[in-house]
C-alpha cells in the first residue's frame, strides 16, 4: 500500500492561512518611503489624525531614527518641531504603521 505525501496539503493549507494574517507594520521602501512619504524631515507629534501611527522598539525595527536639531535631509533623521512638519506621527503601543529604534549614529533602513 502506497503512503500519502503530506507536503502538498501541508503547503495549500500554509497558502490558504497566510492572507487571514494582516500585513506586518513597516513596508518601509528602498528610498525611505512608507505609503508615498519620505521618511526624513520635520517631525510633528500629534495625539489626533497622524499621518503614521509609530511604536518605539528597542529590536527589530523597520527604520533607525537619529533626533537632529538641524538638516534632517537623509533617510532616518527626524527633526521634532511644533509646526510646518513633513509629516505628522502618534506614539502607540500596539498595532503601528511603523516601529522605530532611535540611535546615535547610522539613522535609516
Amino acid at each position: 500500500m502506497r503512503s500519502r505525501n503530506p507536503l502538498p496539503a501541508f503547503f495549500l493549507s500554509v497558502f490558504l492561512v497566510l492572507p487571514a494574517f494582516p500585513a506586518c507594520a513597516g513596508n518601509v521602501g528602498a528610498n525611505c518611503t512608507l505609503e508615498g512619504k519620505v521618511l526624513y524631515g520635520r517631525v510633528q507629534v500629534v495625539e489626533a489624525f497622524p499621518d503614521f501611527r509609530v511604536q518605539v522598539v528597542n529590536a527589530f525595527p523597520d527604520l533607525k531614527v537619529q533626533k537632529v536639531n538641524a538638516f534632517p535631509d537623509r533617510c532616518g533623521r527626524w527633526q521634532f518641531v511644533d509646526s510646518f512638519p513633513d509629516f505628522r506621527i502618534q506614539f502607540v503601543n500596539a498595532f503601528p504603521d511603523l516601529r522605530i529604534q532611535y540611535v546615535d549614529a547610522f539613522p535609516g533602513n
